[in-house]
């Protein structure tokens, strides 16, 4: 028998349900460990965008792709390759060897990354279903996320290809779509760990702002989203000053398609106008959150959460503003699209702490 203190309070727990809760905490640290490589997979995936780097291998091959260009003809061959592509003959002709080198190992290594993040989930997987740490009921999940990792391979490559064939760039909603689920994916698994991680205290009332949790959950997932359209379009380039944009708070141009819902997606100073405000909403939405739940039933026990956000939201904001002033500098828009994801995961535990028991 064991007996567990929490919070002041003793709880005798027998050495059958001690055993599960080690199992349980082994799955959910192995989940959080996904989650990390996926957070650095999100982020790679951003800096591979910001070095231009994204379109640099013009083919996929899921097995032999693994092993990267090594003689001096097998790099010649890849880079001829390259050289028919839209991007070398409208942006990057003259390109020497070396410079290719350089972009191609950045795709080289987002590509690894989603091939070793397909490994150190499969594997662990199968090691804790055989030894029956995992519950027959959830290995559908498991296997969900499984699938989801592969199709969000696929629609990778779906992404490049819109870049291969007549224009230099790829589509900014394949863009925004691959974002979109690498941020579901993300969001899945890290919902699945944080009962095996954290278990909520059964002695404490329901939360008053579970609601309002959920609802700022998805307006801060809508608000990185529309990141998504600014990165397709390189809008972000478009207006290097604030707040004004062009010298007007609303640009000239913002309804300049037609019809009217194109600018929405398609028009580079809507696009990015929409994006400074929603972040700017995203802002003031959190700070209204973390003054009316700081007495709530349940995060009154962790109000470091409360400032984690308001921390965290406060530099993703600096973090964008410095973007647009320096002309998005990959290190500082990189850090920006990170913190971003920071604020994603702070948000989504909170949602986890006041949502209903059931």
């Amino acid at each position: 028998m064991v007996i567990l203190v929490n919070s002041g309070a003793k709880t005798t727990v027998d050495n059958g349900e001690a055993s599960h809760l080690k199992d349980g905490r082994a799955v959910g640290i192995w989940l959080a460990a996904c989650c990390l490589l996926i957070f650095a997979m999100i982020v790679l995936g951003g800096v591979t965008r910001l070095t231009g780097s994204g379109l640099s291998m013009v083919d996929w091959q899921p097995i032999s792709g693994v092993i990267p260009p090594i003689s001096a003809t097998q790099w010649e061959k890849e880079f001829a390759a390259y050289r028919e592509s839209p991007e070398y003959l409208e942006i990057n002709r003259g390109m020497d060897l070396n410079a290719f080198k350089t972009i191609f190992y950045f795709e080289y290594a987002h590509r690894m990354l989603g091939r070793f993040i397909g490994i150190a989930f499969l594997l662990p997987f199968a090691y804790f279903w055989l030894r029956r740490k995992i519950n027959n009921r959830d290995v559908p999940r498991y296997v969900i996320m499984f699938i989801l990792g592969g199709f969000q391979g696929l629609l990778g490559w779906y992404m490049v290809q819109s870049g291969l064939v007549d224009i230099p760039h790829v589509s900014q909603y394949r863009l925004t779509a691959h974002l979109a689920a690498a941020l579901f994916i993300y969001g899945y698994i890290l919902w699945m760990a944080f009962p095996l991680l954290c278990p909520k205290r059964s002695s404490l009332e329901a939360s008053s702002v579970g609601g309002k949790a959920m609802a700022m959950m998805i307006f801060i997932a809508v608000t990185l989203l529309s990141g998504g359209f600014v990165a397709g379009l390189n809008a972000g380039h478009a207006f290097n000053t604030f707040h004004l944009m062009g010298g007007q708070i609303i640009p000239s141009g913002y309804f300049s398609l037609n019809p009217w819902w194109k600018n929405l997606f398609d028009n580079i100073p809507s696009v990015q106008f929409n994006h400074r405000y929603l972040g700017i909403l995203t802002y003031i939405i959190v700070c209204v959150f973390i003054l009316s739940s700081w007495k709530d039933n349940i995060l009154k026990y962790h109000r470091w959460v409360l400032s984690l956000l308001l921390l965290s939201v406060s530099i993703q904001g600096a973090l964008g503003i410095l973007t647009l002033l320096l002309h998005v500098p990959v290190v500082i828009a990189t850090a920006h699209q990170a913190v971003g994801l920071v604020v994603l995961t702070v948000t989504l535990y909170l949602v986890y702490l006041t949502r209903s028991r059931s």
